[in-house]
Parts: C-alpha cells; structure tokens; sequence
C-alpha cells in the first residue's frame, strides 16, 4: 500500500471512529473495538472491489460490485462485525458473501469463516480474491435463507443483506450464547439492524439497533438474474 492510500485508511478509521461516537445512544458502543479496528486496518478493501471503482475504496460509503449488489459501508462492516463480539477460533456463518471483504474481516480476527453467495458470479469471484489474499474461508454457491445446516451450529451468524424477517433456520442453526446480526426489512421500506442472541437455555432475545439500507435478501436464481 502505498503512502497515499495509507492516508486514506487513516482517515477512513478516523471517519469509523467518529460515527460509533455519533451512533452511540442507538447501538451502544462509544467507541471502535481496537481489535476490529486492527482487522479494517489489515485488510485491503480495495482488492475486493471491481477495478473501476478502485478509487473509491476508502471512502466510508457503499460501491457496486455487479449483480445489483453493493460492498456494504466501512462503517457498517465494523459496527456488524463488533456486534458479533467474535473470539478467534468462533465458527461463523455469513449468508450473502457478496464482495468476500466482510469474510475477510471476519477471516483476519481469527473466525473460522463460512460463507454462502447464490449469485454464482460474485462467489466465485470472491473466492479468488480471497485466496489471493490469504484468507482461508469455507465457501457454499447456494440460497443462503436456510443457512448451511451441514456445519451447525455457529457461534455468531451475519447477513449482509435484509430479509423480511428473520429466518428460523438461522435462529436454529445458532448455538446457546450465540448471536446473530440482521438486517430486516423491505427493500424500500424501513430496515433495521438487528441483534438476535440465544441464551444458554435456548431463549431467543431481539434487539432493535439502527436503521440501515441493504440490498434485499436474494432467494432464488431468478432474482439473481440468473448467473449460475
């Protein structure tokens, strides 16, 4: 990275660091995990990103990666992946690997990552630009709605795009302890983060935490447009 684009991450972070304080009284964290922050800091957000849009990579908004679908918000990826509260070794589930850059953030604090894309031309891509990058993440092309059953349960479940309501497959394929981060909503109506966590009697708790606007959950080859 040149000296140039370490200005722009520092700045970047900087930006990050002042919308947790702003966010504060909504989603309860005054401040930037120093530990999520090393991993924003560690990875690249413009090697996942389409070349033409490159220079754009530090700019603390979302880009359009193809398919109708978008590399969510710097600020976004760190405020969902703090939510999960990840110790390494957490096995976690991501439906909707999309770019690869929230794998990847996921991926440099020690998670072992399972992610899941329907959109066959995104998840291959990501699967390339991740192993160029080195990290190691375990990857499904499928309908990511009902989870990936096979490697149930997870200690923590992101969704990096919003669905009218929380699946229940997701919710059961959660460990006690576990949590879960939504987004839930309409496409153009109004959408909220939301932290799902099952306690040790596997007690489910919803927890309302900002407004957001994601692109909508993709169910099925046809709406993907069909790039299989």
């Amino acid at each position: 990275m040149n000296i140039q684009d370490e200005a722009r991450r520092n700045g970047l972070i900087a930006e990050i660091r002042d919308e947790f304080s702003q966010t504060a009284g909504y989603t309860g964290f005054h401040q930037l995990d120093d530990r999520v922050e090393e991993a924003l800091r560690r990875v690249d957000r413009s090697d996942f990103i389409p070349e033409d849009e490159r220079g754009a990579a530090w700019i603390n908004a979302p880009l359009p990666i193809g398919h109708g679908q978008t590399i969510s918000q710097p600020y976004i990826v760190a405020l969902m992946t703090q939510l999960l509260d990840i110790d390494p070794g957490d096995r976690i589930l991501e439906i909707g690997t999309g770019s690869g850059y929230q794998a990847a953030i996921l991926a440099a604090m020690g998670a072992r990552v399972y992610s899941v894309e329907i959109i066959g031309d995104l998840a291959e891509r990501a699967r390339r630009q991740l192993e160029k990058a080195g990290y190691e993440v375990q990857q499904r092309h499928t309908n990511g709605y009902n989870g990936w059953s096979d490697e149930a349960p997870f200690d923590g479940i992101i969704v990096t795009a919003a669905s009218r309501e929380i699946p229940p497959a997701l919710v059961e394929q959660l460990k006690p302890g576990g949590r879960l981060v939504i987004p839930v909503g309409s496409r153009w109506g109004y959408q909220s983060l939301m932290l799902v966590t099952k306690d040790a009697d596997g007690g489910v708790h919803e927890k309302e935490v900002l407004g957001v606007a994601f692109v909508p959950l993709v169910r099925d080859s046809e709406e993907a447009g069909g790039t299989d």
